[in-house]
């Protein structure tokens, strides 16, 4: 018979993590299957035992007809417990293609969004170690590396909170036990036993299998794990030494630093930049990283794009900025606006503010030269700089300290990209 996951243990894990508050305030996703629930009640009971509190958030994709009945239902067993619930739904028109990618995205959004919303700072899913070893031997069929190969972690930063995966060591079967014995119904979601879905096929060979794949994926995983810990230290060392970031949005790379590390670490780092300076929807491919670092070593009088980012030669050093080309278009400010821009700049304008602004890059509108200021900044990275225009013309360039006479209360702009140039390091737990 297993034994369900006891309180001790789940608050072992959570302890292991660490991070939370005094009172801790959760959000935890619940879709109403077993896996959810079973997080939702071990959450609720940590959080009030440490005078904090719970409260359990749905999705509704919307994806079938009874998603809104399975939602209700959800609601109504939460609330029999005492547990604060809400469900948040996914509209407009759903792609035709990649519907799961698609359909975990918007999950994501919402929720992190709603988090932002109630000011809760934690927000918790209930993938366990099933999905764990799934995720591991779907990304080794796809021939992913050590970083993929780890799987997933159990901190990730979102925007506004981070999410926590408090079970990621814990089997499946622990949780249905804990279900069982406190008599707490469960919805089943037909698409988990589909084989139109890679994740199903994988549970039905698990299920005719003798565990022995499952086993040699979990030892592999807690190896993967340990060894991307290890690079992502060493990469964060580097990027320490070797990147000065502008809150203007863009860096200044020492080509020192690069040319006593390895191949590997440089090219990691190159990604890291890309990622946060040129906010790709994707990392970019280990190939283009591997040739742009031969590049900037063969001739590195040249400059180089990659991701939206151009590496630029300055000083002997690299100035790393945006591309204009692959620029978010200009945007219209309106009083009251809150915003993110370009997906690097969070922008604000004052409910009160006199005057509506465009927001856009300074090159790409021709602007008669501005007098050096803001510290002396690269003249290079004039033309990449946010600036802002009103119905008279250029009105401001915030990071030059230029503001034309007489105009009123500007945006606030803060360089809050995307993905960030160090983020949460791979958790295990």
């Amino acid at each position: 018979m297993v034994a369900a996951l006891t309180p001790a243990e789940f608050a072992a894990t959570l302890a292991a993590i660490g991070g939370f508050e005094a009172r801790p305030r959760l959000a935890v996703a619940v879709s109403g299957g077993p896996d959810s629930l079973a997080l939702v009640l071990l959450a609720e009971g940590w959080a009030r035992q440490r005078g904090g509190a719970v409260h359990a958030v749905t999705v509704d994709h919307g994806l079938r007809p009874q998603s809104a009945a399975e939602a209700r239902s959800v609601a109504g067993w939460l609330a029999a417990r005492g547990i604060a619930h809400d469900t948040v739904r996914w509209l407009g028109d759903k792609p035709t293609s990649g519907i799961q990618a698609a359909a975990r995205a918007a999950r994501y959004d919402l929720l992190a969004a709603w988090c932002r919303a109630h000011g809760i700072l934690h927000l918790l899913t209930a993938h366990h170690r099933d999905d764990q070893v799934e995720t591991h031997l779907i990304r080794r069929r796809a021939g992913s590396g050590i970083d993929g190969l780890a799987g997933m972690s159990a901190v990730r930063e979102l925007a506004g909170c981070r999410l926590v995966r408090p079970l990621l060591s814990v089997p499946r079967t622990r949780l249905l036990a804990l279900l069982e014995a406190e008599r707490q119904p469960f919805l089943r979601d037909p698409s988990n036993f589909d084989p139109a879905f890679e994740r199903a096929r994988l549970r039905a060979e698990a299920a005719a299998g003798d565990g022995s794949e499952w086993e040699t994926a979990l030892a592999a995983l807690r190896d993967c794990g340990h060894r991307r810990i290890a690079r992502e230290h060493a990469l964060a060392a580097l990027l320490a030494r070797a990147v000065a970031l502008h809150p203007a949005g863009f860096a200044v790379i020492d080509r020192a630093a690069l040319a006593a590390a390895d191949d590997e670490s440089v090219e990691r780092l190159l990604g890291r930049v890309a990622l946060c300076f040129g906010a790709p929807r994707y990392p970019p491919r280990r190939a283009r990283l591997a040739r742009l670092r031969s590049f900037l070593a063969a001739a590195p009088e040249r400059a180089r794009t990659l991701g939206g980012c151009r590496f630029v030669p300055w000083r002997g050093r690299l100035l790393v900025m945006r591309e204009l080309a692959a620029a978010a278009p200009p945007l219209r400010l309106e009083p009251g606006a809150r915003l993110v821009w370009d997906r690097r700049f969070a922008v604000t304008l004052a409910p009160d503010a006199a005057t509506g602004f465009t927001l856009d890059y300074l090159g790409r509108h021709g602007a008669a030269p501005i007098e050096r200021r803001g510290g002396g900044l690269p003249r290079l990275v004039y033309p990449v700089l946010p600036a802002l225009w009103d119905e008279q013309g250029l009105a401001a360039v915030p990071h030059l300290g230029y503001r034309r006479a007489g105009v009123g209360a500007l945006p606030l702009l803060a360089f809050c990209p995307d993905s960030a140039l160090t983020t949460a390091g791979f958790t295990v737990v």
